[in-house]
């Protein structure tokens, strides 16, 4: 979808009858039947339904890849060579060919990929959660959303690579490898690092920081914020704006790992003046203070910041358009088949 906000004109190959798995996933549904999941996923795609047992529906396949600039998969090893649909040979045939496969645990591994597990597997849920609660997963599937942004990434640099190059790219060059595990691995980030640094297991900090105080939420009178302090000249601001000129002037918060040392001391006495007024009172004094800040927000309320669509979901960004909502099963099966369309406007 990204790519396709981006300009690319996408056909999306579905099984026939019941196509892609998030068509089920819901309620909610649309009017028209389609999941409100399938529709976040799907603008900007023609869809055609084509069965790979078929021969004639694996000459499509194979007709259009003659001609496309990308391909993307999801399938387990194996599964389409074994229907003569072989991204190596096909990679070898087609020099123009950039061939990208998405999967689970990485492309030797036979396991199906969804993101919960991988949120499991890949340490995340350790990490987020109450501390004395379960482990918990991410709200919205971030696995599968980070993985795809990073499918888009090495599409694009694929690409350029493409295009830059004075002879024809070997097939290893135009082919893209992306798991869900291994870009949840890499989006640990700072909490990987701080397990490589120290040599402990990092473990859940509910919504505090595990290097940053105050870095997390607090209750104000009516409602609950978030304070992000990331600097030493943040700290003072924070503490002059809420009155705590002794904290501020106390030594031995003067820096972050004096205060993450002192989190027992420096928590509790903001906690107990902040819930003294409304939290947009807060906000708006932190803003002036030039102090990171923000209320907790419903989805509805972050909704209202954008010209979300029921149809096509939250705008796209970095420029993209939308120039088709979300096909029905097999819409462009037709004019797919026979390679006669025109290019989204």
């Amino acid at each position: 979808m990204m790519l396709g906000d981006l300009g690319a004109d996408v056909i999306k190959v579905e099984r026939p009858g019941s196509g892609d798995d998030t068509r089920g996933w819901g309620p909610p549904f649309a009017a028209d039947g389609q999941s409100a999941y399938f529709r976040s996923v799907n603008r900007n795609k023609r869809s055609v339904a084509l069965d790979f047992a078929v021969e004639a529906d694996r000459a499509v396949i194979l007709d259009l890849l003659r001609d496309a600039d990308v391909v993307i998969d999801n399938f387990l090893p194996g599964v389409l060579a074994r229907y003569g649909i072989d991204g190596d040979l096909l990679l070898a045939q087609h020099s123009q060919l950039i061939w990208c496969t998405i999967s689970g645990f990485g492309s030797g591994s036979p396991r199906p990929g969804y993101d919960f597990v991988v949120q499991a597997e890949s340490g995340w849920m350790a990490i987020t959660g109450e501390p004395d609660g379960d482990p918990m997963k991410v709200g919205v599937a971030l696995a599968d959303v980070i993985a795809g942004k990073d499918a888009a990434i090495g599409i694009l640099a694929a690409l350029a690579a493409r295009r830059g190059a004075t002879t024809p790219l070997a097939p290893a060059q135009r082919r893209v490898e992306v798991s869900l595990a291994g870009s949840a691995t890499a989006a640990l980030v700072n909490v990987a690092q701080n397990a490589l640094v120290s040599g402990e297991e990092p473990r859940r900090w509910g919504n505090a920081h595990p290097n940053l105080v105050p870095y997390q939420l607090f209750h104000a009178a009516d409602r609950p914020l978030v304070v992000a302090v990331g600097t030493d000249a943040q700290w003072r601001a924070l503490t002059s704006a809420l009155g705590l000129d002794a904290l501020g002037g106390d030594p031995d918060l003067a820096t972050n790992a004096g205060r993450v040392t002192a989190r027992d001391r420096v928590v509790p006495a903001l906690a107990a003046v902040l819930r003294t007024q409304s939290a947009a009172t807060w906000c708006a004094r932190l803003d002036v203070a030039g102090v990171p800040c923000g209320l907790v927000r419903g989805v509805r309320e972050a909704l209202a910041d954008v010209t979300g669509s029921a149809h096509t979901g939250v705008p796209p960004l970095l420029g993209g358009t939308i120039r088709q909502a979300p096909p029905s099963l097999d819409a462009d099966g037709v004019s797919v088949r026979e390679k006669r369309w025109d290019c989204f406007s």
